[in-house]
């Protein structure tokens, strides 16, 4: 059973991490993005085999910004702590240069406590959006 202040403190901590990401992409940096994973981290993208470790992680971050998007949206649905892990369900938001929504969906991301930080272990993303684009 979780404890309220642990419930709390978890949905905070999270929260701030997800806004560090958002400032990261949202100012380009894919390098910054990957220093936001653990060295061992994984991408689980629709579409394409994992994606693990800090130099395929910048890549491919630097793809999706070359592809147009230049802001990222999340929204914490739900955070759960397991010690020094954490597990949050959230919702996303893509968008272009002129605001214009490129995907949007929801998320599942496995957090891990590293030098008192806490980092991106693992990411698995899915597209709301139908292949129609609505």
């Amino acid at each position: 059973m979780t404890n309220q202040s642990t419930s709390t403190g978890i949905q905070e901590a999270i929260a701030a991490a997800d806004e560090k990401f958002m400032e990261t992409f949202n100012g380009g940096d894919a390098a910054g993005l990957a220093d936001l994973y653990t060295e061992n981290g994984q991408l689980l993208p629709t579409g394409s085999d994992f994606v693990t470790g800090t130099v395929a992680i910048q890549a491919f971050w630097q793809g999706a910004m070359d592809m147009g998007i230049k802001t990222a949206k999340l929204e914490t649905v739900e955070a759960e702590g397991h010690g020094d892990t954490a597990i949050e369900i959230g919702k996303y938001i893509l968008s272009g240069e002129t605001g214009n929504i490129m995907d949007r969906g929801k998320y599942v991301v496995v957090w891990k406590q590293v030098g008192g930080q806490w980092k991106v272990h693992r990411d698995i993303w899915n597209s709301s959006l139908s292949a129609q684009g609505d």
